[in-house]
């Protein structure tokens, strides 16, 4: 099986910007056991400008395009280190893949990328996709690495995308505010009423809502591709996903409609 899991700067760093040096530690353990098992595993992860902001101990993400793009480059270094530090303990080599939206909306550079995709999973490499922040701007980028993991799981042929969040899947309501709300654990159609649970985003140092959520979710359900979100707090729940036990939502592959559209 070939499987892209996504996670968020919620999961992989604390309200500081600093890295969550567990979370990220048993993360990695989880991929790197399921690429001792044979899975070919693509890992989209956010965190760059996150983790620029508590390397440079700044009080607050910068608003201004400018100070995003530095926070990035600082941050990506971080990044990839830790991950480079953490596979390397499993005996598995990274590679990372920075791209922009005219990587994606040009079919040369679209193709190049899928190509250098294949040859690394052939060479069992681990590629770490990330929007390149550092020269992407609002009219160039892709916006959002939940849209990112969908174009990846999909052009790649995935059996499956995970997004790892820092909530447990979609709910009838905001079950930060709604006390009521319920988890929906199968989505078989993405209806006008479905598209409507989207909200903004829930976390200070991320991009990502559960608006994004639903996009990815249409891009991998019109393609064939199942999409989970759940809980990134337990990096082990891979394995219960993995093994067919419920986690979080599901959104099963061709469950969408023309009036959703």
């Amino acid at each position: 099986m070939r499987i892209v899991v996504k996670v968020g700067t919620s999961t992989l760093a604390y309200p500081t910007g600093h890295v969550n040096l567990r979370r990220m530690s048993q993360l990695c353990r989880v991929i790197s056991d399921f690429k001792n098992a044979g899975y070919e595993m693509i890992l989209v992860s956010s965190g760059a400008i996150g983790m620029g902001v508590g390397k440079l101990s700044l009080s607050r993400r910068p608003a201004d395009i400018p100070g995003k793009q530095a926070a990035a480059a600082v941050g990506q270094c971080e990044l990839m280190y830790t991950y480079d530090k953490e596979f390397s303990e499993y005996h598995h080599t990274v590679a990372q893949i920075l791209i922009t939206g005219s990587d994606v909306e040009q079919p040369e550079r679209f193709r190049n990328f899928k190509n250098t995709m294949e040859q690394l999973l052939s060479w069992h490499a681990l590629p770490i996709v990330n929007e390149n922040d550092t020269v992407a701007t609002q009219e160039l980028g892709i916006g959002d690495n939940d849209t990112l993991a969908a174009i990846v799981a999909t052009s790649l042929h995935a059996d499956l995308l995970v997004l790892l969040s820092d909530i447990d899947g979609l709910f009838t309501a905001n079950p930060r505010i709604d006390p009521s709300a319920k988890l929906i654990p199968v989505v078989d159609e993405l209806t006008p009423e479905i598209l409507a649970l989207g909200g903004d985003s829930g976390s200070a140092l991320g991009t990502g809502g559960m608006a994004t959520k639903l996009s990815a979710a249409r891009i991998c359900m019109e393609t064939g591709c199942d999409m989970i979100i759940a809980n990134g707090t337990k990096p082990e729940i891979l394995y219960s996903i993995l093994e067919g036990t419920p986690f979080g939502t599901r959104f099963k592959a061709g469950g969408t409609k023309e009036a959703a559209k």
